[in-house]
């Protein structure tokens, strides 16, 4: 699993450019020698949260709420290829359909064009 996070990582960075800083809980899938010495070869900060505190990430969790309201809970996944099918359209809905006031009701993928970087919501 942890070089699922690696290879995640490498994938996005060649399509986005790499981070100068990545905020992590301290899942299982996040506390590995291969995504820190990832981060270290790349120049990467690893900012843990600190232990039992979500609201050191209180954008990763309300984010982790909507996935689940809108997209885990809202669906019947009949097998693992129709779960990826649905949640890869609720993906692109929530980044490239859906406008967020908080980025001015551009749609995160519209503020990542007209700024040059990602943008969070």
């Amino acid at each position: 699993m942890h070089t699922d996070v690696v290879e995640t990582l490498d994938r996005v960075a060649a399509a986005h450019g790499r981070p100068k800083r990545i905020r992590l809980d301290n899942g299982p899938e996040f506390i590995s020698k291969d995504l820190d010495l990832w981060a270290y070869q790349h120049d990467v900060v690893l900012d843990f949260s600190r232990p039992g505190k979500p609201t050191d990430n209180a954008f990763a969790e309300a984010f982790n709420g909507r996935v689940r309201a809108e997209c885990l809970n809202a669906y019947w996944f009949l097998s693992l290829d129709d779960a990826r099918v649905k949640c890869e359209a609720w993906r692109r809905d929530y980044n490239e359909h859906r406008p967020h006031s908080s980025l001015g009701n551009q749609t995160p993928m519209e503020c990542a064009f007209s700024s040059g970087q990602a943008c969070l919501p």
